[in-house]
């Protein structure tokens, strides 16, 4: 029997939608107002979900305060606050769209868990607009 444990987390973050190797004309055609020079920012929210049998001596999945601790430490300390661009070594040559940061946080995260644990990451950007991955 799987059950699957979810946690919400927050972070804010600046970012510039734009490949380098790119004209300003041509990422403007493609990122419209997401090119800004000057970047612009948003208010993180997601919702990571990790999946297993239920362990029947604790009675857990995951203990919760584990998975708390795992996103506080790879994806809070890491992204809040923080121009992704430039302040975060995932995003040096990867272009930090919406897409891209919830594999790198599934990364991040999938990377701290056991193996048997399946993890799905929802990263909404806005309060309408969101992604998910799980790999």
């Amino acid at each position: 029997m799987k059950v699957t444990v979810s946690r919400r987390a927050h972070f804010n973050a600046a970012h510039r939608l734009y490949r380098k190797d790119w004209s300003y004309e041509k990422n403007n055609a493609i990122f419209g107002k997401c090119n800004n020079p000057n970047y612009h920012g948003h208010n993180y929210d997601l919702i990571a979900s990790v999946t297993g049998e239920i362990d029947p001596e604790t009675g857990f999945v995951i203990d919760v305060k584990i998975l708390k601790d795992i996103i506080k430490k790879e994806v809070e300390d890491a992204f809040d606050h923080k121009n992704l661009n430039l302040d975060v070594l995932e995003f040096k040559d990867l272009n930090p769209t919406a897409e891209n940061i919830v594999v790198v946080i599934h990364q991040k995260i999938k990377a701290k868990l056991d193996s048997n644990l399946d993890l799905e990451v929802v990263l909404y950007e806005t309060p309408r607009n969101f992604v998910s991955y799980k790999g």
